[in-house]
């Protein structure tokens, strides 16, 4: 789950919905989607249309059971008809568009040593596991994961009546081991640094030999981009050579896997049977699939977003609940001022940059000032695969168009039905969409305590962000670069290894603990949220005693809605997929791990020695 997910690439989605659903799905998605697919409303091409087209198509299972794997017939035709290392190159790039598993992924993103230019960033990809470590590390469970993941390969090819399929699933998977095994581990990308490095488009193919990059750029229309950013280099160098190495036939099977695995969910019975059994039952204990309804709004969500977020909008987002979490922003931003100015272990130099920087900060609140332009997305009432497709590419091209161009400052990450927050260094700005202000993470008719428990520490994480040990590279504008002084960059880190010392002590499952490194800016998000939440609090309270409610004090009932943000229930095969390969640490980590380094929560309920969260004074941690 990616909630508050510190991430400059805007192209990752993963999880939006995760958390987005519950409350769209029950009070918009099922309501909205059903009235406007019952008689196809709308005039043809308009929002409403398409909408109610998509939600259509996903429904009509007779149709989809007739079709069987006849709408992946016209793509797995041209995977076969693959005859050239250039036309491998063109086909890893159709993959992308269409939204699959390719060994190589391109997405845009601000440079970030030029942020008002969109860059091209080249990342390694190309897995069906969750992450490399399941590939390669020796553990009991992962081989369990990885014999079943070679049986889910062989069924989806017995499926589809492809040829050999136990033989063919057992080279993807040494397929994608030798990829996994040549990839950066989750804890390498997060160093943004060693990720920058900026190619001129015609070195790549001296840098990385072996792979046809004119074909591949040209296929994704980039062909006169004058570089790009490649971010793992030394697996995109074994990638390029695996190419060259591999005859073309033996990539074919790889790119049908990819493709059936991809759009298995939008196929018939077996096939979403066969997908739900290994990704939901087998990766991450969910014992049942989803109502049919409910994946169709996810998928319309996915595909049609802003489209839908526009609705959305109109429907259910408050201007009142704006305004409120404008003052909030407000009160946050002061609190944190305040805290930096506080600082004893910043020098004066670095604290007059760091300030730059927050007062820099854009924050944006509901929804986009201008809304996508979906007009070249067909959407036909009875080709779900075709409109799965078409989205997908559309969405590509969009993201991929924007290659080399200025940034445009108003574009949004997330859609306003998105239950999630970001932050994006590159453009300095926090981004919290509609959906979120709603319980728990916001009230309208709940008591400044508990909102500033909740959406308030939240906005501090974002917030964090800006100075965790990734965001602190970037300066005010954007650009990555080192504003701090030597003295100051020590006294940080000194600080942050005390947190990855303190998340890696706590054990999830048994024998599993925690990554403190992995974790470490989520870790430091939340610290800080906390922190300046609190300080906030006490900023809105204008001198003035807080109310005692129901037997609490304001202090009680703002810790309280800092944890009843992070309530959930987890089994243990989604816990372990989230400790190995997530950067959040899971949700009773996150609310008692930054409670035990806050003083004011052991004043507030009387925590003492010998208590489970007492930690000693001297072992607190404390960064802003």
């Amino acid at each position: 789950m990616n909630l508050f997910r510190y991430t400059p690439f805007a192209f990752e989605k993963a999880a939006q919905w995760a958390r987005a659903q519950p409350e769209f799905v029950r009070r918009a998605g099922f309501a909205l989607m059903a009235a406007l697919a019952g008689k196809a409303q709308g005039a043809p091409g308009s929002d409403a249309r398409k909408i109610g087209d998509f939600y259509a198509s996903f429904m009509d299972e007779p149709r989809l059971e007739s079709l069987g794997l006849q709408p992946l017939a016209g793509e797995l035709a041209a995977i076969d008809a693959i005859g050239t290392k250039a036309d491998l190159a063109r086909a890893f790039a159709r993959m992308l568009k269409l939204g699959c598993d390719a060994p190589l992924a391109a997405f845009t993103e601000g440079d970030f040593k030029d942020p008002k230019t969109v860059g091209l960033f080249v990342y390694q990809s190309g897995l069906g596991l969750p992450d490399r470590d399941y590939y390669t590390k020796d553990d009991p469970k992962l081989a369990e994961y990885r014999a079943k993941y070679v049986t889910f390969l062989a069924a989806m090819q017995k499926l589809g009546g492809l040829p050999a399929p136990d033989a063919t699933a057992e080279d993807v998977m040494a397929i994608e081991t030798h990829l996994a095994k040549n990839q950066w581990t989750n804890i390498e990308t997060r160093d943004m640094g060693k990720m920058y490095n900026k190619v001129a488009a015609a070195d790549l193919a001296t840098a990385f030999p072996g792979f046809d990059w004119a074909a591949w750029r040209d296929e994704l229309k980039i062909a006169s981009l004058p570089a790009a950013i490649v971010a793992q280099p030394s697996y995109i160098k074994a990638f390029a050579a695996a190419v060259s190495e591999w005859p073309v036939d033996r990539w074919k099977p790889y790119l049908k896997s990819s493709l059936i695995r991809g759009y298995a969910p939008y196929l018939s019975k077996a096939f979403v049977d066969a997908r739900f059994d290994f990704y939901g039952r087998t990766l991450n204990g969910t014992p049942e699939q989803r109502p049919r309804w409910k994946r169709a709004v996810s998928a319309i969500d996915g595909n049609l977003g802003e489209m839908l977020g526009k609705l959305y909008v109109e429907r259910y987002f408050s201007p009142l609940a704006k305004a409120r979490m404008e003052q909030l922003v407000a009160n946050l931003q002061r609190a944190y001022k305040d805290g930096i100015d506080k600082l004893e272990w910043m020098s004066p130099e670095t604290r007059k940059q760091a300030q730059a920087k927050l007062a820099a900060f854009r924050a944006k609140i509901g929804y986009p000032n201008k809304w996508r332009d979906y007009s070249k997305v067909q959407v036909v009432r009875d080709d779900l695969v075709g409109n799965m497709m078409r989205a997908q590419a559309a969405e590509f091209e969009f993201q991929i168009a924007k290659a080399g161009k200025p940034i445009d400052p108003d574009e949004w990450g997330m859609t306003p039905q998105t239950i999630n927050a970001y932050y994006n260094p590159v453009r300095n700005e926090v981004v919290f969409p509609a959906a979120i202000l709603q319980p728990p993470f916001f009230n309208m008719a709940a008591d400044d305590a508990v909102n500033y428990g909740g959406i308030g520490a939240v906005i501090g994480h974002e917030m964090g962000h800006g100075f965790d040990d990734q965001g602190r590279r970037f300066d005010g504008t954007g650009t990555m670069r080192d504003w701090w002084t030597e003295a100051d960059s020590k006294a940080y880190q000194q600080k942050t290894a005390r947190l990855v010392a303190q998340f890696s002590a706590y054990e999830v499952l048994p024998g599993l603990k925690v990554n403190g490194e992995l974790t470490l800016g989520e870790n430091i998000g939340d610290l800080t949220g906390l922190t300046i939440a609190y300080r906030a609090y006490h900023v809105a309270l204008a001198g003035k005693p807080a109310p005692v409610l129901e037997g609490l004090t304001g202090d009680q009932r703002f810790f309280m809605g800092w944890a009843q943000v992070w309530r959930s229930k987890e089994r243990e095969d989604a816990l372990r997929q989230q400790v190995l390969s997530n950067e959040h640490a899971p949700s009773k980590c996150r609310v008692n791990g930054p409670l035990g380094d806050v003083p004011e929560f052991y004043t507030a309920f009387g925590v003492k020695p010998g208590d489970r969260m007492f930690i000693p004074p001297d072992q607190r941690v404390t960064i802003w």
